[in-house]
């Protein structure tokens, strides 16, 4: 089974809104743990989506207009990740999409490639998320200790990482640190390493 580890980079929050600007995702076989694809793109934009912005957003991803606009089109992203996907014949029985915050990065994912064209292709329609394997895991271990469920746990990637004695996301945020990130902490939250 392939894990898709996926990261995006927007422009703001809401995506009727706001717009991708980059994308990154590692493809790993689930049970080797080899890698079998990367792939990492930003996105060109028109001047009007990146006037839209918000700038907090920005802020934390650190990106430029003069960095958009040696990006890529977004049907050629697109494109790209049908072939690379398409290529490793992923679908719903044998891959599963893996992020931080799936209904965020799917929202921004579908700029790219429409869900029914993700239907078609039957991709995965379950976006796992990192935070419930963290928050499936420790439940588990305080039952097993005999002890109550943590009644307060923050669910972000550097707060799990520092559970787990792991280095925060690099900053400005990239998509590909972002995928690396997620890739170290879903094996220290899995038992892997």
């Amino acid at each position: 089974m392939y894990g898709i580890f996926l990261d995006t980079e927007t422009t703001g929050l809401d995506p009727r809104k706001h717009a991708v600007l980059e994308i990154a995702f590692k493809v790993v076989d689930l049970s080797t743990n080899e890698l079998v694809a990367s792939y990492s793109s930003i996105i060109k934009l028109p001047k009007t989506a990146w006037k839209q912005r918000d700038l907090h957003s920005t802020e934390v991803n650190g990106f430029t207009w003069e960095e958009l606009e040696m990006g890529q089109p977004a049907t050629n992203v697109g494109r790209d990740i049908i072939d690379i996907l398409c290529r490793l014949n992923v679908k719903r029985e044998n891959a599963v999409f893996i992020c931080q915050n799936p209904s965020f990065d799917r929202s921004f994912f579908s700029q790219l490639i429409d869900v029914y064209t993700q239907e078609e292709l039957h991709w995965p329609y379950h976006w796992l998320d990192l935070a419930s394997m963290f928050w499936a895991i420790t439940v588990d271990k305080a039952l097993k200790n005999g002890e109550r469920p943590p009644e307060v746990l923050s669910f972000s990637k550097n707060n799990i990482a520092k559970t787990y004695s792991l280095p925060p996301e690099k900053d400005p945020h990239k998509a590909m640190n972002g995928v690396d990130h997620l890739i170290l902490c879903y094996q220290k939250v899995l038992g892997f390493s």
